[in-house]
């Protein structure tokens, strides 16, 4: 009987057991270089998102007017959209808004006019009728009657330069020559309470960053008090 040919087969088993880890080795190889442009791909596209996202600050940024009360002191309707309001200076903008009948009156009686229509590039802060009535009945008529206060306390609303909310926000000299102090974020400034003549709430922003063809006017509802 023909001897068994065991010694040819063990090689070819070994050769074969040999083999398995080169494959696998070149299965991993593979599994890696096809991962790799996915991940690069997902990389980029997590940069490109990250980059295109705009940051808080750039988002909080107002572009238009600011303030709740835009539409009830400035109604497009009644000739108080930005374009129309921008052709005009500024005290004849003030002197047609019924929510601002009482610091007309002042300016007229302060004779400052004049003053704020040939003024060029100032921010104009206006309190409202409803502002002046915080004050009781009294105040107005003590104040139209005092000159030199009644100048004093208007030119103290009056700040150098075309303040966008963003400028606004931060400290300035007044055009009465005394400091004022603005807080915020710019689509919400303030002053605090003791920078008011009421002294009772912070002045807030009724409607602001309006242009006009001098001046920027922010409606406030508060009257502010000169310093000192």
């Amino acid at each position: 009987m023909a001897p068994r040919q065991t010694r040819a087969v063990a090689p070819s088993r070994i050769g074969g057991l040999l083999a398995v880890p080169v494959l696998l080795a070149g299965i991993a190889g593979c599994s890696g270089s096809d991962d790799e442009p996915t991940a690069r791909a997902t990389s980029s596209a997590t940069a490109t998102e990250t980059s295109a996202a705009p940051t808080s600050e750039a988002a909080a940024t107002p572009t238009g007017p600011i303030g709740p009360g835009c539409e009830l002191v400035f109604p497009a309707a009644a000739g108080g959209a930005p374009a129309d309001l921008a052709a005009q200076p500024v005290s004849a903008v003030v002197g047609a808004n019924p929510q601002l009948s009482t610091l007309t009156a002042a300016v007229g009686a302060a004779n400052l006019v004049d003053v704020l229509n040939t003024r060029e590039d100032v921010t104009v802060l206006a309190p409202t009728n409803a502002a002046f009535d915080a004050l009781g009945p009294d105040a107005l008529p003590a104040l139209l009657a005092d000159g030199p206060r009644l100048t004093s306390l208007l030119t103290h609303h009056v700040l150098p330069g075309r303040l966008a909310p963003a400028d606004l926000v931060g400290e300035h000299v007044t055009l009465n020559g005394d400091p004022i102090t603005v807080a915020g974020p710019p689509d919400a400034p303030t002053v605090a309470a003791e920078g008011t003549l009421a002294g009772a709430a912070p002045a807030t922003v009724v409607c602001g960053d309006v242009p006009t063809a001098n001046a920027t006017v922010y409606v406030i509802d508060q009257v502010l008090a000169p310093a000192g």
